[in-house]
């Protein structure tokens, strides 16, 4: 039987995918990467505006399964605002949290709504649809602000 927190965990996905946050197309970024996973072929643009070492502004465009979708969704939501150092921690706290042990305790109590995305460690062929718009972010943050297209497979 489903809990009541799974089903609002996927509530929220779908809400996401449905109505994504922060969809489009950012005109005069000041960086910009592209991530694409040819599995499942969800394909990510993310666009960012950074000031002062402060997202000022982010968009993404794309398709991809509801996951993915979400997760960028969810994913520009939170950096708006964030330092690129704020960033890349949040990066790191999430692929922390899908690529551990499914019967492994996490402390989510830092992640907000990122915290819908821990049963997708339970699905190892769900963790690169959910991760691949951070892989996608910290492209992004790299030196030059723009990178060549990203992959989920090496």
């Amino acid at each position: 039987m489903i809990s009541e927190l799974d089903e609002l965990y996927k509530q929220v996905i779908l809400d996401h995918n449905k109505n994504p946050r922060n969809f489009g197309v950012l005109e005069n970024p000041t960086s910009h990467a592209k991530g694409h996973n040819p599995l499942c072929g969800d394909q990510l643009d993310l666009y960012l505006v950074i000031e002062d070492g402060i997202i000022k502004d982010v968009k993404f465009n794309g398709s991809g399964c509801a996951i993915s979708k979400a997760s960028a969704s969810i994913m520009t939501s939170i950096i708006k605002g964030k330092t690129i150092e704020e960033a890349k921690q949040l990066f790191e706290h999430f692929h922390n949290l899908v690529t551990s042990d499914p019967e492994a305790e996490i402390d989510v109590s830092d992640l907000g709504k990122l915290e819908v995305f821990c049963g997708v460690r339970e699905f190892p062929s769900r963790i690169k649809c959910a991760s691949l718009p951070w892989h996608t972010l910290a492209q992004a943050l790299n030196e030059n602000g723009y990178s060549d297209l990203i992959s989920t497979e090496v």
